[in-house]
């Protein structure tokens, strides 16, 4: 071995080089700042207070004695507690069925709204078509009838409030039997005019009828009459074009006759058909007039109406009493 070389015990051969500032091996180093030679070596030990501290859990003594609830284990796919008090899925089908839950719950609140949907569109729709009639008419028309409408329950609450001053007055006393006369006539009168065996006059109109390509038919008249008295007509008659009349009542009916004739109540009418009538005149007017109705039935075949108003109309056609058979009045 060369004298450049020192034994280092291992075997290996460590080269010479200059002495450590602290004197031979295995002594410290006088300087104050010197290392630890422990420290240095990568190979040196280190003890346990040396150690860095590693947290471990702490583990509980086991009672030999006790039992294992093996209920509270949790499964797979059963949410176990973590640390945020939330419960995280065990396994991996979990969050497939979180998810499944997820979209029932969402399909069937889509479906309960489109369900909804559905039901208002239908009654929305079935609201609007009740009445085409109505739809179809013009924003002035409809403001008319209303204010006819408005002007017939006026006159009904009149007739309420003259039948109540009636009431009052048959139970006053001595005025009594006076106030019955008097009703009683009135009501007469009224009959007499409702069922034709009296005249009448008031305000009212006249509609004619004149054919075109085609007679005027017997249902087109009896149209008029009806619209006639849902307008509040009171009294009504009809004459043709020789001048013949004949009282319209409740029991009145009408058939075709030939060459374009009428019959009423048996009587032959010919044509041209001039209907006289007693009530509101405007609204009247407008009931014949709404669309689809009376006026425009007769135009569509090639007819015409027409209206005349009148401030004193008169019906003075007569119907023969109608003698009761049946009937009788309640005791």
């Amino acid at each position: 071995m060369s004298d450049e070389q020192t034994d280092t015990g291992t075997g290996w051969p460590q080269p010479a080089g200059p002495a450590r500032p602290g004197g031979p091996a295995g002594e410290p180093d006088p300087r104050p700042d010197a290392p630890d030679p422990d420290e240095l070596s990568p190979l040196a030990p280190q003890g346990p207070a040396e150690r860095e501290p590693v947290d471990e859990p702490a583990v509980e003594p086991v009672d030999d004695g006790a039992t294992v609830d093996l209920s509270a284990v949790p499964r797979s796919g059963e949410p176990v507690a973590g640390s945020d008090g939330l419960g995280e899925p065990v396994g991996e089908s979990a969050a497939p069925a979180a998810g499944r839950s997820r979209w029932s719950t969402a399909g069937v609140m889509i479906a309960a709204l489109l369900a909804l949907l559905g039901f208002t569109l239908v009654v929305q729709l079935k609201t609007t078509s009740t009445d085409p009639t109505l739809g179809a008419t013009r924003q002035e028309d409809l403001v008319r009838i209303l204010s006819d409408l408005d002007a017939r329950e006026n006159r009904l609450q009149q007739d309420i409030r003259a039948l109540e001053d009636s009431q009052r007055q048959l139970r006053s006393g001595e005025q009594g039997r006076q106030a019955a006369l008097d009703e009683a006539t009135r009501r007469a009168d009224e009959l007499g005019i409702l069922a034709g065996t009296l005249p009448a006059v008031g305000p009212g109109l006249t509609v004619r009828f004149d054919a075109g390509a085609k007679p005027i038919s017997a249902n087109r008249v009896l149209d008029a009459v009806q619209e006639l008295r849902g307008a509040g007509a009171e009294a009504m008659q009809i004459s043709g074009g020789d001048g013949a009349s004949v009282r319209i009542i409740a029991s009145t009916y009408f058939l075709d006759g030939d060459n374009g004739s009428l019959v009423v109540e048996g009587r032959r009418l010919t044509a041209p058909f001039t209907i006289t009538v007693i009530g509101d005149p405007a609204t009247m007017r407008t009931a014949l007039n709404i669309p689809g109705g009376v006026v425009a039935s007769v135009r569509g075949v090639g007819g015409n109406v027409t209206f005349g108003e009148r401030e004193v109309a008169e019906v003075s056609a007569l119907h023969v009493p109608i003698k009761l058979e049946h009937a009788r009045p309640v005791s």
